[in-house]
């Protein structure tokens, strides 16, 4: 019986039917994303299918993030690619499971909180190189030619393209992101079909009644896929290589996931992401994933910002959508393979596309000069070297522009005294060896015939090589004059 006044009752199917509604939504969004980045990565479409189901039905029942999807993600396409591609498809389960372990330790030291220190510039440059580097890749992918290995070789590869591509092909990833732009304007009836999901159903449609001549998803079965962790690939990780990838796997999955909480929370007025646990259940899903040697996951935040515009109240709709994502694997799997690669290519072009701040620049340039070049930098540096150096180039420029914008240094040369004999040199700020230049710049000049007091009263900071600089100064001026200068 219900308290007097209580809306408990009526409550709970209402709950029950808005995160049933979303959770169909959620994973009808992230089909067509989870194939799409399995293929980009270079493993079977499978992988990302399972992926997307550990992100429901394992790290979806942790309290880190309420209304947070997770999944495999564009993200990480790039560094998943490379390492398949360094270690083999063997070795992956080993390092998605090393990765969790890592975020594991992470969120049991409490460290989820402290990735909200990272500079929000290198994070957009992060996703900017990301997304360069998925443009670059997926745009050979869509013409249906031969990749050349490097991001650099592929962009200057781009002329060439043209040259080669099929345009069949062509014609189908072009449609499939055509169709996704627009179906951002139809009616909200038919917006309840994601544009993704959309623009692959009707370009497969179009390929099946045409019977073109376009290549397709390879099938090899969920059971077939899975791959648990041999001995070989654990010897994997005594290599330095693989073990800066399991690094930048966690780093970067914990980093993607963290500030993609802090968005969804600005979406919703239910609990906020406590974000040590959500890093922990990161850990457990990426762990589980590596078990079966699927793709590591990320949260996401195209399907959490969906998860919440359709309605969902609580973690059951995360929950659900990987339920859906089991039944989809298990059920109907050779649907896949009449899905042309083209436009999967599409799909992850459109979300390469979205991952360009082009406005974040404009604003930074106008604003912030340095937190621009900070960003652009960082994407150059992961189109030019790799993710990991990209992100560690721009975390260095980050802490370099801190320092030097935080190292302010103000001299000033005040007569006092009778007759103004004696110059009081003020220096005040905070003063470091970026800053030393600077301050020598405006002592070395100063009278050698007038004695000289320095009043450092304003100074918060001095570090040992002004407080060198400023010792030597004093006794080089002590000699030239014969005697001390003033106190």
């Amino acid at each position: 019986m219900p308290w007097p006044g209580s809306s408990w009752v009526p409550s709970v199917p209402v709950t029950l039917r808005d995160d049933l509604g979303a959770s169909v939504v959620v994973a009808l969004v992230a089909l067509p994303l989870c194939v799409g980045v399995a293929v980009a990565s270079g493993v079977p479409a499978e992988l990302g299918l399972i992926t997307g189901v550990v992100g429901g039905l394992v790290t979806g029942w942790f309290r880190g993030s309420s209304l947070q999807v997770s999944g495999p993600a564009a993200g990480l396409t790039v560094l998943v690619f490379e390492a398949v591609r360094t270690y083999g498809t063997a070795a992956l389960g080993v390092l998605v499971c090393a990765a969790g372990l890592v975020q594991l330790g992470m969120g049991a030291l409490r460290l989820g909180r402290w990735f909200r220190a990272i500079s929000v510039a290198v994070v957009q440059g992060m996703l900017a190189g990301i997304g360069l580097v998925l443009i670059a890749g997926q745009l050979y992918a869509l013409a249906d030619a031969p990749a050349p290995g490097g991001t650099v070789a592929k962009l200057a590869g781009l002329v060439r393209l043209a040259g080669r591509a099929e345009l069949t092909a062509v014609a189908l990833g072009a449609a499939t992101v055509a169709v996704m732009v627009l179906w951002r304007r139809a009616p909200a009836a038919v917006r309840a079909v994601p544009g993704a999901l959309a623009g692959v159903a009707l370009a497969t449609g179009a390929a099946a009644l045409l019977d073109l001549p376009v290549a397709r998803v390879e099938v090899t079965g969920v059971a077939a896929a899975v791959s648990l962790p041999g001995a070989a690939g654990l010897g994997v990780l005594w290599s330095p290589g693989a073990a800066a990838t399991v690094l930048a796997l966690a780093l970067i999955a914990s980093a993607e996931t963290l500030f993609s909480a802090a968005a969804v929370d600005r979406l919703h007025e239910g609990p906020r992401t406590d974000y040590d646990r959500e890093l922990m259940a990161q850990g457990v899903g990426n762990t589980v994933c590596g078990l079966l040697g699927a793709l590591p996951m990320t949260a996401v935040i195209v399907r959490s910002a969906a998860n919440v515009e359709a309605g969902a109240r609580t973690r059951a709709s995360r929950v659900l959508h990987g339920l859906w994502l089991l039944v989809f694997a298990v059920l109907v799997p050779g649907a896949l393979a009449v899905v042309p690669l083209a436009s999967l290519a599409g799909v992850l072009l459109y979300a390469g596309w979205k991952l360009l701040p082009g406005r974040a620049v404009r604003v930074l340039w106008r604003e912030h000069r340095g937190e621009a070049v900070v960003l652009v930098a960082t994407a150059g540096a992961i189109v030019v070297t790799n993710l990991f150096e990209g992100v560690l180039v721009g975390l260095g420029l980050a802490v370099a522009k801190a320092a030097w914008e935080a190292s302010h240094v103000h001299v000033e040369a005040v007569p006092e005294g009778p007759g103004g004999e004696v110059l009081r040199v003020r220096v005040a700020g905070n003063v470091t060896f970026l800053r030393l230049p600077k301050l020598l710049d405006a002592l070395e000049p100063l009278p050698a015939d007038r004695p000289v007091r320095l009043d450092l009263s304003g100074l918060r900071h001095l570090d040992h090589a002004c407080l060198t600089a400023l010792d030597t100064w004093q006794r080089q001026r002590e000699r030239r004059a014969g005697g001390p200068s003033a106190g």
